[in-house]
């Protein structure tokens, strides 16, 4: 059985038997036909990935492998805020006539910053930190940035990651405000898996832990009988990451640089509708 299956299914089980309805309250995302879209949440979810021992994409349902890393090489990588630039269209409903999703995601990471050692945007300093200065308890990004607010399409979900290295290995923290679980949590969990696979091969590091706290991990009404149906499946065994071993420079990997081997998957054979 994959881990990312176990943790899924124990996380979904947990939400529906112990969550919180907030059908009594004024929520803002809506679906399609305009009903107010609700959700059955529960605070502060955390989960624990060892990336050594393996890669956490679930086979309970298809999580698309290279989209999902198109779109964290597109904000962390291209440091981008145009949906033109990424090769999905998930993040259209909120771009404007010109692509823009405003002072949002990839466009906090590319901002430079003076520190003693320089002129850094956030990734190149994370990168400067875990070669030169590895035992600082200081490597991390943020880009849940108040000033820029009022000027994002939406506010950041997953805005703040945490790096440590610990032994050789390389550990990492998603910190999420909020998380549409069937849509979304494997496709981020895969997401900065990835990322801890990138920043540690281009730093001569090994991978460790990947620890992924949510804040408000919920489950919308009208996927409930959806996602019942994905946990009723029976897990497949987790497929395994190759990687392109010679990549030493993290603005030289692309997609084509990953696979994965064996990764066998239950079809949902349905589209899942998103709140907006």
């Amino acid at each position: 059985m994959s881990i990312a299956d176990e943790i899924f299914i124990e996380n979904v089980k947990d939400i529906l038997a112990n969550g919180v309805s907030d059908a009594d309250m004024e929520v803002r995302p809506r679906w399609d036909d305009g009903a107010p879209a609700h959700t059955i949440k529960k605070f502060c979810v955390v989960n624990r990935y060892d990336l050594s021992k393996e890669f956490p994409i679930t086979t309970l349902r298809y999580t698309n492998f290279r989209a999902a890393l198109d779109e964290i090489l597109w904000i962390w990588q291209k440091k981008s805020n145009n949906v033109n630039e990424l090769n999905s269209h998930i993040w259209d409903a909120w771009a404007d006539e010109n692509g823009s999703i405003g002072k949002a995601y990839g466009y906090q990471l590319g901002v430079k910053h003076h520190y003693k050692e320089g002129d850094f945007d956030q990734v190149d300093r994370i990168l400067y930190d875990l070669k030169n200065n590895p035992a600082s308890r200081r490597i991390m990004s943020n880009i849940y940035v108040h000033a820029d607010l009022h000027e994002m399409a939406l506010y950041p979900c997953a805005y703040s990651v945490t790096f440590n290295v610990s032994n050789g290995k390389l550990n990492a923290i998603l910190n999420q405000r909020s998380q549409d679980f069937l849509t979304a949590n494997n496709w981020n969990v895969v997401q900065y898996a990835l990322l801890v696979h990138m920043f540690a091969q281009v730093s001569g590091l090994e991978v460790g832990e990947f620890v992924h706290v949510i804040a408000d991990a919920h489950i919308y009404d009208r996927h409930v009988d959806m996602i019942k149906e994905v946990i009723a499946k029976e897990p497949l065994p987790a497929p395994r990451l190759v990687m392109d071993k010679s990549i030493k420079n993290f603005y030289d990997f692309t997609v084509d640089s990953f696979s994965l081997e064996g990764y066998e998957y239950h079809k949902l054979g349905k589209k899942i509708p998103v709140a907006v």
